[in-house]
This record gives structure tokens, C-alpha cells and sequence, in this order.
């Protein structure tokens, strides 16, 4: 009882906190959480995780192009006076987003995808669509009362909290995909604002269309919080078309000059950022390498990498570590994570110093009048840590899995961090990334034969036919620039 009454005192001080504000893109007055300087300050908190996270991509000609446009785009936006910032991130994923505040990013991958600065200009106005909306508050807003009326529901009906929880679920789903929808329409009007032709923006869709089928990355309309890229397709198109009835003008396209601009950007993964071929994890430069077990998932980043068997019940994090000796790293270890060491011990790792760990994850604190979970294996997690010593920095790698499972899985840990060792194979040491190289058809044909003309290889036909927004049966004409890949 006085936990039901705790929880709805929380309720009642947080609805009573909530203000309303009027939206400067509808002009509605809504419910706000957070001022313009918290916004802000959202921004200026999430950029060093952001960059920390992704890497930043240095392109001072495609970077100087970015904050001229971002510039001229937010002056005539509905929030002119937001400090906008934009940026280039390290990432091949196709994708741009943005934070409260005014910080947008958009990734090379993107980048290397748009075939015209028209497409770009228009994603960046559905990007600062976001931020003068202020989907990002609202979307709190909203989450906040619907969970909010979820955790009322549970306290009067606890059986009825995980479906309850579901909903609202549900509902900010709904929530998003009309913020999605608002900001195409933003996106429309900001990019034609500063002279360019949006229709380009909905042809981007039909791109992002073709790598999500490529990737087999559909999933029900209904569960997404993006609506289908088709259906955006027909909505924007409409939009751009109307919007240039209603304002006659010039608007721009400007394809050779943006493709003559992306010439050399690297597109897929960057070599030295390390990457995984046949079961192997290499780091060019840090120069070291470590086995990836047949079937295993991984995902890379400036910060660690990770990888796990598919059925997610283990994982494995190398990271460095903290501290300027095996014994600092593993004291520092052992106190920021919370951890009981079970057992502890030096070794060698194909000539490196090195210190084995085994440990569990104390429980966390429980909130007063909340009762205390009892441990058990299935709940606790314990690691297996190996703090290596190499070429001048200490490095953790970590395998991970609930104690009734940790027996299993030990084996596979040591067999991954004993064969830690260095990377001298100069294939490997000089791999180069895949960049865009922008060059000219060489004569008339369909796309495919004039990437065949060009020495693409019939493997990367469609990968390329995505790059270029083409279709292997489109008709070419000499001298037309064109994407190639090249090393």
C-alpha cells in the first residue's frame, strides 16, 4: 500500500511539473517538459557520446558544404535563432539524425548515397523538421503520460500492467510515425525555401526502399515508428509538386557538382576502424587480432567491439581499459563495475603480460520499500575478464553470460582471448577501404553494361545500381558521371 501511494505521488509531481507551450511549426499550444536552454543543453551533453560513439568523418569540402546549407536552412526555419550544428559521422549505415538543440548528423554513408544535392537539402530539412517541431520533447511528453497512465492502470489493476505497458507502447509508435510525416512536409518546404527541387527528396525514399528490401529489413507498417519509404514516396512527391504549383520557381538539382563532391568518400566499412573476414577480427592499427567463432554476431565502433553466439545468451566486449598497470586496470575494473572477484591469476598471452578474472555482478541497490531480488544463476551475470598488455595500452576483454550458463560458455571465451595475438600480415596491416570513385560513362549503354565496360564486377551490380538510384536495364548516355568502387 504505501509503495501504491509512493508511485502516485510521483505521478501527481510529475504531471504537475508539466507546462504548456506553443509549438512554433503548428502554432498549437501542447504539453512541454523542457525549455529551449534544456533542449540545448540535451544537445551539447549527447555530442562528445555521439562522437565518442561513431567517430567523426573528415571531409572539410563536404563538411564546409554541410554547414552552408544547415546554415541557410535553419535561418529560414521556424526556430531561426537555435545554435544548429551539423556533422559528419563515421558510420556506413545509411542514415541522418538529429538531437534537441540543433545538433543534426549525417553519416558518410548517406552522404555516398545521395545523388544530387537536392536529396540532400531535403533530408536535411526533415532532420531540422525534428528539431523546430520538437519531436524530440514531444515524444518525451508523450511517453511520459502514457507510461505515466500505464503505471496508474498497474497500481489498480496489477495483472493488467503488462498489457497496459504494451499499449502505451503502441501509442508512441503512432506518436512517432506522425512526427516522421510532419518532418517530410518540413522537409518539402525548408529544402524548396532555400532553392531546391524536393521532388529529389522523395525519390531519396525509393533508395532507402530498395536497401531495406536488399537487406531483408521490412517489417510490419504498424510496428515501425518510420512509415513505409514507398508510401512516403507517392505523400512527398504529392507535397513537392503542390508546393511548386503554389511557388513557380527554378528549384535546383545540382548533380555533377554534388557527385564531382563525394568523389572518394569511403563507402562500406573502414578497414582501420578493424574488421572481420573469414571468423577473424583484425585492427590494422592497433595491430592486433582475435578469432570470431563461425555464426557469431559482432558489431564494431570506435569504443569496443562486440560479439555473441545468435542465441544471445553470451557475449564477448574487448574495450581498453582503464589504468596504467594490469593491477590498476583490474582494481578500476573491479570497483566501477560492481564486481565480486571469484578468482584471479597472471598469465601470458602469446607473449603479452596478462591478468585472468573471474567474477560476478554484485545486485543492484534496491529502491527503499522495494523488496530485494533474490540471486540467483539465472539472474546473475559473470564474466571471464582477460586484461592484456600491448603495445604500450591495456586492453579488456570481457566474456559474459548468467552464471547457470557460465560453465558452457567458459571454454569459448579462453579459446577467443588465448589467441589474442599480433597482427603482422601486410595484406591485412594495408587493406584500403572502398571508396566512391565518380567517373564517366565511357559510351551509350544499360547501366550493366556500362559497369561492365568500367571493370565493376557482376557481384556489386545491384550494390551499385543502389549507389547510383538506378536500375541495371536504365539507358546511359556517354559522358553521364557515374559511381564506381574502386580501392
Amino acid at each position: 500500500m504505501n509503495t501504491n501511494i509512493t508511485r502516485l505521488l510521483i505521478v501527481g509531481f510529475l504531471l504537475g511539473g508539466i507546462s504548456c507551450a506553443r509549438n512554433p511549426v503548428t502554432g498549437k499550444r501542447e504539453l512541454s517538459l523542457m525549455s529551449e536552454q534544456q533542449e540545448i543543453a540535451i544537445g551539447q551533453e549527447s555530442h562528445p557520446q555521439i562522437v565518442a560513439t561513431m567517430g567523426l568523418y573528415e571531409n572539410k569540402q563536404l563538411q564546409d558544404f554541410i554547414n552552408e546549407k544547415g546554415k541557410a536552412m535553419g535561418a529560414i526555419s521556424h526556430r531561426p535563432n537555435l545554435p544548429y550544428q551539423f556533422y559528419i559521422v563515421d558510420s556506413p549505415v545509411v542514415n541522418a539524425f538529429a538531437v534537441p538543440g540543433g545538433y543534426v548528423y549525417f553519416t558518410r554513408g548517406i552522404l555516398a548515397h545521395f545523388n544530387n544535392e537536392a536529396e540532400f537539402a531535403g533530408v536535411l530539412g526533415h532532420e531540422i523538421g525534428h528539431v523546430t517541431a520538437k519531436h524530440s520533447v514531444r515524444q518525451q511528453s508523450s511517453q511520459l503520460l502514457t507510461t505515466l497512465g500505464a503505471i496508474a492502470g498497474t497500481i489498480a489493476v496489477p495483472q493488467l500492467g503488462e498489457t497496459l505497458m504494451q499499449g502505451a507502447q503502441l501509442l508512441t509508435l503512432r506518436y512517432s510515425r506522425e512526427h516522421e510525416s510532419e518532418s517530410d512536409g518540413l522537409g518539402v518546404q525548408y529544402s524548396s525555401k532555400i532553392g531546391y527541387d524536393a521532388v529529389q527528396m522523395a525519390n531519396f525514399f525509393n533508395t532507402i526502399k530498395r536497401i531495406q528490401d536488399d537487406a531483408g529489413q521490412k517489417i510490419p507498417d504498424f510496428l515501425s515508428t518510420h512509415p513505409d519509404p514507398g508510401d512516403r514516396y507517392k505523400r512527398v512527391q504529392d507535397l513537392a509538386k503542390n508546393y511548386q504549383g503554389a511557388y513557380p520557381s527554378q528549384y535546383k538539382v545540382e548533380r555533377e557538382r554534388y557527385l564531382r563532391m563525394i568523389d572518394g568518400i569511403i563507402v562500406g566499412e573502414d578497414p582501420k576502424q578493424g574488421f572481420v573476414e573469414n571468423n577473424m577480427f583484425y585492427h590494422p592499427v592497433l595491430k592486433f587480432q582475435f578469432p570470431v567463432p563461425n555464426g557469431w554476431k559482432h558489431q564494431n565502433s570506435p569504443e569496443q567491439f562486440q560479439m555473441g553466439p545468435a542465441d544471445g545468451k553470451a557475449a564477448m566486449i574487448l574495450m581498453l581499459a582503464k589504468g596504467n598497470s594490469l593491477d590498476e586496470a583490474a582494481q578500476t575494473m573491479v570497483k566501477e563495475l560492481n564486481l565480486t572477484v571469484l578468482e584471479n591469476g597472471r598469465t601470458t598471452i602469446n607473449g603479452s603480460p596478462a591478468l585472468v578474472i573471474v567474477s560476478k555482478q554484485n545486485p543492484q541497490q534496491q529502491q527503499q520499500g522495494q523488496p530485494q531480488q533474490q540471486q540467483t544463476a539465472a539472474n546473475t551475470l559473470q564474466i571471464a575478464t582477460w586484461l592484456i598488455q600491448y603495445n604500450g595500452s591495456i586492453y579488456a576483454l570481457h566474456g559474459l553470460s548468467s552464471a547457470a550458463d557460465f560453465n558452457a560458455r567458459s571454454g569459448s571465451f579462453r579459446g577467443i582471448a588465448e589467441a589474442f595475438r599480433s597482427l603482422t600480415d601486410p595484406e591485412k596491416l594495408n587493406r584500403q577501404p572502398d571508396r566512391v570513385k565518380i567517373v564517366e560513362s565511357p559510351r551509350d549503354g544499360s547501366f550493366s553494361e556500362i559497369m561492365s565496360a568500367l571493370n565493376m564486377p557482376a557481384s556489386r551490380l545491384q550494390e551499385l545500381a543502389v549507389l547510383n538510384s538506378m536500375q541495371a536495364t536504365d539507358r546511359v548516355t556517354r559522358g553521364t558521371l557515374v559511381k564506381t568502387i574502386r580501392r
